[in-house]
C-alpha cells in the first residue's frame, strides 16, 4: 500500500473535490481546498434570486439550478449514502413526473435530494472532515498556475499564492478548467483532459405568478423541442413555497445549448421563457428570471455504466479526478474521487482499487 502525501492541494470543491478533502482529512492529512466558487457544491448548486415586486416590496427566493437530484447505481455509493453525516443530508426524491413527459430511467433506482439545499452534500463531508482533521480553504479562487518546485508545489490564482507548498496537488475539476494547469506537468493528461467532451446547458430560474390551472406534477420532461427538465422548485421536499408563486427551474437540451452556447444571456431568456410557455400552453406570468451557463453540466454519455477512473502520478504527486473520468454525473463524480483514494492508498468505503486507471 502507498503512502499518502502529508499535505495536499484539492483543487475544486464539487462532491469529487469535497469527498477527497473528506478521507484526506480523516487519515491526517493536511488539506487545502480551494474553488472559484463561494462555497462548496460545484453542480450541486442552489442560488438565491432577488427582486422587487409589484408593490415595491423586496422578494427572494432559493431554486435548485444545478443537477436536479441524483440517482446511486453503484452499491458503494449507496452505502456511502446511508453513512452518518451524509444521512442526515440526503433523502429520497419521489418526484411526480408530468403526464406525457420521457419516463425516467426505471432501472437507475430512487432519486437522492440533498437537503436542505444542493451543496448540503458537499459541505456535510467538509464537515465531518474538519471535525476529523485539518481543512483550510478558500473561496472565490480560481486556480490559474500550478508550480513544482523543489519544496514541492505551490498553487496560485492571479498572482495570489496559497501559503506553503504542497505534497501533492488533486484537480477535482472540469476536465477543459484542469487541461491548462496540467499542461506544463503532465503534457500527455492536458491532451486527453481537453478532448474529453462535455455537455453544455443553459439553465432558466425564476419566480412566476400561479398557473391558471393546478399541477399535479413536480417534474416534466418534454419528448421534443428545447426543453429537457422542467422542474417546479417549490414542490421538491424541504424547499421553500412562497404563497402563490411558482418555482421554475429549466433546463435546456445539450444540443440546443451548444447551438446557443455563445448567445447574450437575455435572448436566451427569451427563447427558454417562450419554449416553457409553448410546451406548458399558457402565458408564464413572470416576477422575475433569469438565466445560468453551464458550460461543462455533463460528461457525454459513453453507453456503459458506472466505471471507476482517476489518474495518479506518485513520482510527481498530481492527480486527476472528476465525473468526466467516473462517467455518470453526480455518482460518477463520487465513484472517480474513490479511484483516486484507492491509488493513494486511501481507499473509501467498498473501494475496488483494481478496477482504478494508474495513469501513463
Amino acid at each position: 500500500m502507498p503512502t499518502p502525501p502529508k499535505k495536499i492541494a484539492v483543487i475544486g470543491a464539487g462532491l469529487a473535490g469535497a469527498t477527497c478533502a473528506q478521507a484526506l482529512a480523516a487519515a491526517g492529512i493536511s488539506v487545502h481546498l480551494v474553488d472559484k466558487a463561494r462555497g462548496p457544491g460545484g453542480r450541486l448548486a442552489t442560488r438565491r434570486l432577488e427582486w422587487t415586486d409589484a408593490q415595491g416590496q423586496a422578494r427572494s427566493a432559493r431554486v435548485d439550478h444545478g443537477a436536479p437530484g441524483f440517482t446511486a447505481q453503484d452499491p458503494t455509493f449507496q452505502a456511502f449514502l446511508q453513512q452518518g453525516p451524509v444521512a442526515a443530508a440526503v433523502q429520497p426524491w419521489a418526484a411526480t413526473l408530468a403526464a406525457g413527459s420521457r419516463p425516467l430511467r426505471a432501472e437507475a433506482g430512487p432519486t437522492y435530494l440533498p437537503m436542505p439545499d444542493m451543496p448540503a452534500l458537499c459541505r456535510a463531508l467538509l464537515l465531518e472532515g474538519t471535525a476529523s482533521g485539518a481543512i483550510a480553504t478558500n473561496w472565490a479562487f480560481a486556480a490559474d498556475t500550478l508550480t513544482r518546485q523543489p519544496a514541492g508545489w505551490q498553487v496560485a490564482a492571479q498572482g495570489t499564492v496559497l501559503p506553503g507548498h504542497f505534497d501533492a496537488v488533486l484537480l477535482a475539476l472540469p476536465p477543459a478548467q484542469a487541461a491548462p494547469l496540467l499542461a506544463a506537468h503532465k503534457p500527455d493528461w492536458a491532451q486527453r483532459a481537453s478532448i474529453a467532451l462535455m455537455q453544455p446547458c443553459w439553465t432558466l430560474m425564476g419566480v412566476a405568478g400561479p398557473p391558471s390551472q393546478e399541477r399535479a406534477w413536480s417534474v416534466a420532461r418534454p419528448d421534443q423541442g428545447p426543453l429537457a427538465w422542467v422542474l417546479r422548485n417549490e414542490a421538491k421536499p424541504g424547499r421553500e413555497a412562497a404563497a402563490g408563486l411558482a418555482h421554475w427551474v429549466v433546463h435546456a437540451r445539450a444540443s440546443w445549448s451548444r447551438q446557443h452556447l455563445e448567445h447574450p444571456a437575455d435572448e436566451v431568456k427569451a427563447l427558454l421563457q417562450a419554449a416553457l410557455a409553448g410546451w406548458l400552453g399558457e402565458a408564464v406570468p413572470w416576477q422575475h428570471a433569469v438565466v445560468h451557463r453551464w458550460r461543462y453540466a455533463l460528461p457525454a454519455s459513453t453507453g456503459h455504466g458506472p466505471v471507476r477512473h482517476a489518474w495518479w502520478s506518485a513520482a510527481s504527486g498530481l492527480g486527476v479526478c472528476g465525473d468526466f473520468l467516473g462517467g455518470t454525473g453526480v455518482e460518477g463524480a463520487w465513484l472517480s474521487a474513490q479511484a483516486l483514494l484507492a491509488q493513494l492508498g486511501l481507499p473509501g468505503p467498498g473501494a475496488r482499487a483494481e478496477s482504478a486507471h494508474p495513469a501513463t
